[in-house]
């Protein structure tokens, strides 16, 4: 992975490799500017010649994905640094519903009638809820900063990805299909993530899927996204046009193989009706925010240039490339070659900054312990990158990660191992102060191959 470079006033340069960042450090020559994505600033130097650089982007409704490459020319890239970005759009969701069902308990109970209040607050042209704003504006503070710390050229969006009228109704058409939004993508791109990129019957991974009719057509099946699902060669051919309960119940080779794969009937049987009955939840929550993440990348001022899933896919599996957010961001738009795309990934996921509220709340409504109202314990704060060095005990050893603050001085530190409680402040450094996001690196050996292909 390559490591981020700044001149003396702070202005970006080429990233260099680990070894030469290791010898700049050394000779004095670098210091340590930042350690999350990490990053030197040079001491003697100011300014310098830069190459064009490409930041790619496949947006999610849980995970985005970002790859910094150098590009040469238009048929190569050069792959420096992967980050997959998860956002909690789905955790801010949740917390309005629940405040909002507190605040309506509260007010049924002190006021008896309440006059109707839904149809008098007109929301401002192009707003987007909480959770989905989350997604862009998450988005974009990281283009803005990784353009701080590396001399960003260009951007790639992977822009068009679900399409929700295709996959309710397939044989929708002309002017009826023109009348709603034209998200063209593939539906059996769309299953496999549904259903995890395995059979749905046996559970079956590494192997070629087809898609499936869970009602027959012979019994009246439809083709919307709602009757369809993958499955591996033997368990369609043996449900043919039995029902999914008899077809659970009586096939003695769909058993042998949930044996096998470690599943039982009964509990296989349930996830698949439960499955089917999962809303597009995550394709509109892409589909509702991929065109005001457009906008507010041209309000950057850097070039943005759009492509297709279909492309980003077509482009991973003609290069062998192992299916991940981060290896999707590098293989988006249109080019030959990509090299280097072996590095390790930084993970970073969005914690927030913590809230305003002093109390925790039970189920109904009522407090149930105060929070301290200081900020800072001992200097540290709830989110800053700690090295803790324990030197005796049953938590002897080094220790790195976030660290949530205690008002005892006992602190808590999340590692990529786990939980560490109870670590004294004595024992803490700080690395690097709160940002909002937690950081650990994943390496390439990992990553899990794009196993599960569907087939017509």
């Amino acid at each position: 992975m390559a490591i981020f470079v700044l001149d003396k006033k702070k202005q970006p340069l080429m990233p260099c490799s680990e070894k030469r960042a290791r010898l700049l450090l050394a000779r004095g020559r670098a210091v340590v500017h930042k350690r999350y994505p990490f990053t030197i600033r040079l001491k003697d130097r100011v300014g310098g010649e830069t190459q064009p650089l490409r930041l790619g982007i496949d947006p999610g409704s849980k995970t985005t994905g970002l790859a910094l490459m150098r590009e040469p020319d238009s048929q190569q890239r050069h792959v420096l640094c992967l980050f997959e970005l998860i956002h909690r759009g789905f955790q801010i969701k949740k917390a309005l519903q629940q405040r909002a069902a507190f605040r309506r308990r509260r007010r049924s109970a002190n006021l008896r009638y309440r006059a109707p209040r839904f149809n008098n607050r007109i929301k401002p042209k192009g707003w987007l809820a909480p959770s989905l704003q989350h997604r862009v504006d998450t988005v974009t503070a990281w283009v803005k900063r990784l353009s701080r710390l590396a001399p960003v050229t260009a951007i790639s969006q992977e822009l068009v990805r679900f399409d929700t009228q295709k996959l309710d109704n397939p044989e929708i058409s002309g002017v009826e299909y023109q009348q709603g939004t034209l998200l063209g993508y593939e539906v059996r791109e769309y299953l496999l993530e549904k259903w995890g990129r395995e059979c749905a019957y046996c559970g079956t991974t590494d192997t070629p899927l087809e898609i499936e009719h869970v009602v027959p057509r012979s019994r009246g099946g439809s083709n919307r996204v709602s009757n369809l699902t993958l499955s591996c060669h033997p368990c369609n051919q043996s449900k043919d046009a039995l029902s999914l309960v008899d077809f659970f119940a009586t096939d003695k080779g769909l058993k042998k193989r949930l044996k096998a794969n470690g599943h039982t009937a009964n509990a296989r049987l349930e996830r698949v009706q439960r499955q089917l009955k999962q809303p597009l939840r995550d394709a509109s929550a892409v589909n509702a925010t991929r065109w005001a993440l457009f906008s507010a990348l041209n309000a950057t001022g850097l070039p943005v240039t759009v492509a297709s899933g279909g492309r980003t896919k077509y482009n991973r599996q003609r290069l062998n490339i192992p299916k991940s957010h981060a290896l999707d961001a590098a293989c988006v738009g249109a080019f030959e070659k990509l090299h280097d795309w072996t590095v390790p990934t930084l993970t970073i996921k969005a914690m927030g900054r913590g809230s305003y509220q002093r109390t925790r709340l039970t189920k109904h409504g009522f407090p149930r312990g105060y929070l301290m109202r200081q900020k800072q314990v001992h200097g540290f704060q709830t989110g800053d990158m700690v090295r803790a060095i324990v030197p005796t005990g049953k938590k002897a050893g080094t220790h790195t990660g976030r660290v949530a603050i205690r008002k005892t001085g006992s602190f808590n530190i999340q590692a990529e191992y786990g939980a560490v409680q109870g670590i004294s402040h004595k024992y803490c450094t700080l690395i690097q102060r709160g940002d909002g996001y937690g950081y650990h690196f994943t390496l390439f050996s990992n990553l899990t191959g794009g196993a599960g292909q569907a087939v017509a």
